[in-house]
């Protein structure tokens, strides 16, 4: 086992263990790497938080002999070929931004001479599929299985932007926002956060282009949500101030205003601003006054129905045990999060009801929920789930010595995120 394995098994992200240490997430990264090593003045520190002594530290810290790089590269060639979806997906988000780029910059006279009447797909034979694909993608258990028919989908995409258009380029580009961001959701889901960061950028801009407010909007706050997982509240809040405004430029019949407020609660929660964060959550309950239709249930899903485990979650962030408490049990209520439904999100509420176990100090609590969230995570196989119960962990504290929540962190470090 090396730095890394153990860090993980700890439940420690990088930035994580480096804060607790006082220094850059990059000198956890390049000590695991072996290609530096702690001052001597850091391994007391280092060896106190990876939980074993001085000379098993130098253990962990051994660089990796030159069979097990070569092993390691070869695995990573075999990861990244050319049949790999991941890499397809890559390639096929690069073709299609160079593409889109062409069509948006082009008057609408040349962009029509670039059809040439042979195209795999119209524009409405994209949003359809696409908003099955948004339905495929919220049933699956496992997030990961949706990957292929999503790389299949951006291929076609791909060469019915490289045909050219019949009429307005608009409904075209606005497929390519949607498509975008339900890849980003999947890269998100599988912690693959770089690859979701950049479909969100990629379905931002397209979505500027085809001057499509709310499809920019719901861009920005996805983009939001991989800052909050990296814990760059401050970040965030400045994507969703910058959403903020595009949403006031889209549908006022639409709930993407409302979905802003809801994640810049959890911004406003993140720096610990009660007050703040209040007022958000109540500007999103607001999106009870519209109309049934203000969430089309696919790149727009919020139609308030998660406000209650949301409020719940802030709570937590907060500090507010009681409050969140009490309202996370009711959540739990709901016939979206009964068991056997989502487990994606019925599997983050009942990792906050441990979290409030662990702050309270109460093991019964915490291993009594974490389990069950546990059991979700293995179900279900979701990187989201089990990101959040590896930073559970750091909340242990001296509950680590029970028996029991040894046990319990001990599984959840089988788990994968990917």
């Amino acid at each position: 086992m090396g730095l890394a394995e153990r860090r993980k098994a700890l439940g420690y992200s990088q930035e994580e263990l480096a804060e607790l240490l006082g220094v850059d997430r990059t000198t956890v990264g390049r000590w695991e790497g072996g290609k530096i090593s702690p001052q001597p003045h850091q391994r007391r520190s280092l060896a106190a938080a990876v939980e074993v002594s001085l000379t098993e530290l130098d253990t962990f810290l051994a660089p990796p002999r030159a069979m097990d790089q070569e092993a390691a590269k070869a695995q990573s060639s075999d990861h990244t070929g050319a049949g790999d979806p991941d890499e397809m997906i890559r390639r096929e988000f690069l073709r299609i931004l160079s593409v889109s780029g062409v069509l948006t910059g082009l008057p609408l006279d040349e962009a029509e001479a670039l059809a040439d009447g042979v195209r795999r797909g119209a524009p409405a034979d994209f949003a359809r599929m696409n908003g099955h694909l948004w339905q495929v993608y919220q049933l699956a258990r496992s997030k990961g299985a949706v990957y292929p028919i999503v790389r299949d989908q951006l291929t076609a995409l791909n060469e019915a932007l490289a045909a050219g258009t019949q009429g307005n380029s608009r409904p075209l580009l606005n497929a390519a926002a949607d498509l975008f961001q339900l890849a980003g959701e999947v890269s998100f889901d599988a912690n693959r956060c770089t690859d979701a960061a950049a479909a969100y950028s990629l379905a931002a801009s397209v979505g500027k282009d085809a001057r499509a407010y709310d499809l920019w909007a719901c861009a920005l706050v996805r983009h939001a949500y991989v800052d909050m997982s990296e814990l760059r509240y401050q970040e965030a809040a400045h994507i969703l101030k910058a959403a903020e405004r595009v949403a006031e430029r889209g549908d006022s019949g639409l709930a993407t205003r409302y979905w802003v407020a809801s994640v810049q609660a959890e911004a406003h929660a993140g720096v610990g601003d009660l007050a703040a964060c209040e007022r958000a959550l109540d500007q999103a309950e607001k999106v009870q006054d519209l109309t049934a239709g203000c969430a089309n249930g696919g790149w727009l899903r919020f139609d308030g129905n998660r406000l209650i485990e949301e409020r719940g979650a802030r709570y937590v962030q907060l500090g507010r045990l009681d409050s969140a408490e009490a309202t996370l049990k009711r959540a739990l209520t709901q016939t979206a999060l009964a068991t056997g439904l989502s487990y994606r999100r019925r599997g983050a509420v009942l990792t906050d009801l441990a979290a409030i176990g662990a702050k309270r100090n109460d093991p019964e609590q915490l291993v009594s929920y974490g389990r069950e969230a546990l059991d979700l995570a293995r179900a279900s196989a979701s990187g989201y789930v089990a990101r959040r119960l590896q930073a559970l962990c750091t909340k242990f504290g001296p509950l680590s010595r029970d028996h029991r929540v040894a046990e319990l962190r001990a599984e959840i470090a089988t788990l994968s995120t990917l």
